[in-house]
């Protein structure tokens, strides 16, 4: 079945509706919800829950938020939702979201030009990175990483850092800032940035 998308000017006003394959070939603006995954150790220690994208998907092997998915034509960010039931195995009310607004965002590999409005979330967890049942079929596997690692790493400080796994080659894997998604925003590092804030106690964060 053919996926439709709601499609918007750069006004972010809705225009129509078209396939996902023509929206990302015409580099359309759409909409997508994200979710990042937080969690605590006992000592103190916060990290973010990350996946490494399945081969045969968009941007195959690359390390990617949480959860994350499109909302089809005539969706409410509500529907979103079903992203992290399906991707993380998570049950999530709505309203245990903490809303960090709207980010633009675009990439372009090969030929899919993406052109992303995303409704960007927190969601904290406690589960260990063992319990999670993820989507096979669009994730390789799962990464813990401390957030103060991923600063460290994002911003040039280290070159690489290790990251407690599931489902990957080994239960630890080294990462560098190079196996991410690609974005012009810095996206990963701000919202890891926002993320320390957080468990800081700081309110109205905005990505």
């Amino acid at each position: 079945m053919t996926e439709l998308f709601d499609i918007f000017d750069e006004a972010l006003q809705p225009i129509g509706v078209k396939p996902r394959a023509a929206v990302h070939r015409d580099g359309d603006w759409h909409q997508v919800f994200h979710c990042w995954v937080l969690g605590r150790e006992d000592d103190g220690d916060s990290y973010v829950i990350l996946q490494k994208r399945a081969e045969d998907r968009d941007y195959g092997g690359k390390i990617d938020i949480s959860a994350a998915g499109h909302l089809e034509a005539g969706e409410t960010v509500r529907d979103g939702l079903r992203e992290i039931r399906e991707e993380l195995g998570l049950c999530v009310n709505y309203d245990e979201l903490l809303p960090l607004g709207l980010r633009l965002g675009m990439t372009k590999q090969g030929d899919l030009v993406d052109c992303q409005i995303c409704h960007v979330f927190f969601y904290e967890c406690d589960r260990p990175l063992s319990d999670y049942r993820y989507s096979t079929d669009e994730i390789a596997g799962l990464l813990k990483l401390r957030i103060d690692d991923g600063v460290q790493l994002l911003t040039g400080e280290r070159a690489s850092v290790d990251a407690p796994a599931v489902g990957l080659a080994a239960d630890t894997i080294k990462i560098t800032a190079n196996d991410f998604i690609p974005s012009i925003d810095n996206y990963v590092l701000k919202a890891l940035l926002l993320a320390r804030r957080h468990f800081a106690g700081e309110k109205h964060l905005w990505i």
